[in-house]
């Protein structure tokens, strides 16, 4: 069987402090292949946090976790950033989209950044523009798109290596509910061609689309 895209065994994150504070405690996850999981908590509830160390961003103070196979918490930080380039992209609430690029230049930027080879680039940015619909708008600058388009342009740049989980930070906060409806039914589409998606919410339509729910709390997670 196939590795699980997450697996995250025993994982603790203290802040030093008097006494320490323990923002994570004791997280236990699995996320396979196409799973679609909702994290949601109030605010300083530790959502942040993990957001962090699923990303690569941060490090667990204790505890295991594997990104496709891969324990990461051992590796060097130069590992730990080509790992993240190669197996996570990332949506935020923000766009951050370049505004004097186009849509099509603004996708391709995912790879300049991550050192990818030149050759090809165009095509796999217009590739990844077509799988979230957005073909049609590929040489327009981004303030001529909707809320929602934009989000696309976004989730476009992050396919762009071919990842294995798409990890998203409130991907639809900035967006009216005509455009989160497009957004969530893109995530459904997604879903359904095998990528794992985590999405970190305080939407409860955002959250009840997801095949999976669970709750974090003072740091505790536990699946609904």
């Amino acid at each position: 069987m196939a590795e699980p895209v997450i697996e995250l065994t025993g994982i603790c994150r203290e802040f030093p402090a008097q006494p320490p504070v323990r923002a994570l405690d004791d997280v236990r996850l699995r996320a396979d292949h196409g799973d679609y999981v909702a994290i949601v908590g109030p605010s300083g509830s530790g959502k942040s946090t993990l957001l962090n160390v699923l990303g690569l961003l941060d490090r667990p103070t204790s505890g295991s976790y594997r990104l496709d196979g891969t324990e990461t918490t051992a590796l060097r930080d130069g590992a730990r950033t080509r790992l993240r380039g190669r197996r996570i992209g990332f949506v935020f609430q923000s766009f951050h989209l370049l505004s004097h690029r186009s849509v099509v230049e603004n996708v391709m930027l995912a790879e300049i950044y991550g050192r990818q080879p030149r050759a090809g680039r165009r095509d796999r940015a217009l590739a990844a523009l077509e799988r979230v619909g957005l073909g049609h708008r590929t040489g327009f600058p981004p303030d001529r798109l909707s809320g929602g388009e934009r989000q696309r342009t976004a989730i476009a740049r992050a396919l762009m290596g071919e990842p294995s989980l798409l990890l998203c930070d409130e991907p639809t906060g900035n967006l009216d509910s005509r455009n989160t409806e497009a957004v969530l039914d893109l995530f459904d589409e997604l879903r359904e061609q095998g990528l794992t998606i985590v999405v970190i919410t305080h939407d409860r339509e955002v959250s009840t689309r997801a095949e999976r729910r669970v709750r974090i709390t003072d740091g505790v997670l536990v699946e609904e």
